[in-house]
């Protein structure tokens, strides 16, 4: 399984080395001539409508060859995952930058007398190069930084990834692979259906855990560091919310700090949109960024997710808003089994629904329309 699920690694260093190259030899060269050189165009506005909408092209572009990479060269899930979220993360990266540096350089006063470092159209390239590899989505021209780097610190948190891949693949070898494996070839009752969603829940909670610590925890601190990055702040105590709100503002703090800074305010101060659409449009945008991510590593279309987190989480988002009993603490959790759950038992039966019956619809219709609602051996009654 381990060797099947990361397999095609080559394929997937050569997308990451032509991402990571795209951003290095275009978006900061160009954005880079831009921010030096604008001033000196008679129609400004309209050399900034060219270089917004060549930018908008490489957000596209971006965005679309490692998708096509996946489909085309049939990348195995895991190594698809890596894939995707390479991607979003360097497209989130690309827009701090531009984000942060666009009212830089349109304010920005050419002077006779030279340029000091911190008033110049554009940061130097090895502070762009910086924040390409420090785990943080907020672009800042300095960071806090530690005095040296501890590589027996940044050793033991690689090996316990490395550990936490191993129990994950003990969960699915335990837990999925003969809960489901036989999904297509015997029918499916209600009761059955219930008891594995119930099934699933452990070992669902269990990966919930494990991708935390493995990714937020040890993968981000040792990344920080290597780069000695000051900031470890990646989470707050997410365990302790007494309301969803709170648990999605603590969970991942470097994805939220992204969205409040790049998406949130943005709406809320240049834009001036005021009530609730702000934040509807955060969680509609994170729904959808984790569907994308989700869909095309597993190369079929299955909602679950999106319905999730763009739907029951809005809503528990506002039925537990400002609650401090500790009794709502014990709602989350149990929010937290029952979706957990029924993620990894759908996603699984879809998964094995789309190895074992043959395809009902031979068209692009086919990825969009979960299998297992159209298989036959999946009749509940």
């Amino acid at each position: 399984m381990m060797k099947y699920a990361f397999g095609k690694s080559q394929a997937v260093l050569t997308v990451w080395v032509l991402m990571k190259i795209s951003l290095i030899l275009l978006v900061f060269p160009v954005f880079h001539y831009w921010a030096h050189n604008r001033w000196h165009f008679t129609y400004k506005r309209i050399v900034d409508y060219i270089f917004l909408t060549l930018y908008i092209i490489y957000l596209v572009g971006l965005m679309s060859f490692p998708v096509s990479v996946i489909i085309k060269d049939e990348i195995p899930p895991a190594s698809a995952v890596i894939i995707m979220c390479e991607q979003v993360r360097l497209v989130m990266k690309t827009h701090a930058f531009v984000r942060e540096n666009v009212p830089r350089a349109k304010n920005y006063k050419p002077h006779q007398d030279g340029e000091k470092e911190d008033n110049t159209p554009c940061p130097d390239f090895g502070k762009f190069l910086y924040f390409l590899f420090v785990p943080t989505l907020v672009y800042r021209d300095n960071y806090p930084r530690t005095p040296c780097i501890r590589w027996r610190f940044v050793a033991m948190n690689f090996l316990q990834v490395l550990a936490c891949l191993f129990y994950v693949y003990y969960i699915f070898e335990r837990f999925c692979v003969p809960a489901f494996q036989r999904f297509g070839h015997e029918r499916v009752t209600p009761r059955e259906f219930l008891l594995a969603v119930f099934g699933c829940m452990m070992p669902g909670t269990l990966l919930l855990f494990i991708s935390f610590f493995a990714v937020l925890h040890l993968w981000m601190n040792a990344f920080a560091e290597m780069m000695r990055f000051g900031d470890r702040m990646f989470y707050k105590d997410w365990w302790n919310s007494t309301s969803f709100a709170n648990y999605y503002r603590t969970w991942n703090v470097v994805v939220h700090d992204w969205l409040y800074t790049y998406v949130y305010k943005d709406m809320h101060q240049v834009m001036g949109i005021k009530s609730m659409a702000p934040m509807f449009t955060v969680f509609l945008l994170s729904a959808v960024i984790h569907e994308y991510i989700v869909t095309f590593s597993f190369k079929f279309f299955y909602p679950v997710l999106f319905v999730q987190f763009g739907g029951f989480g809005v809503i528990f988002v506002f039925l537990t808003n400002k609650r401090k009993a500790q009794s709502w603490n014990i709602f989350m959790w149990l929010a937290l089994f029952v979706g957990t759950g029924l993620l990894m038992c759908l996603y699984s039966m879809e998964w094995y629904a789309r190895r074992n019956c043959p395809p009902v619809l031979d068209s692009f219709f086919d990825y969009m329309i979960p299998r297992s609602w159209m298989c036959s051996a999946f009749t509940l009654k």
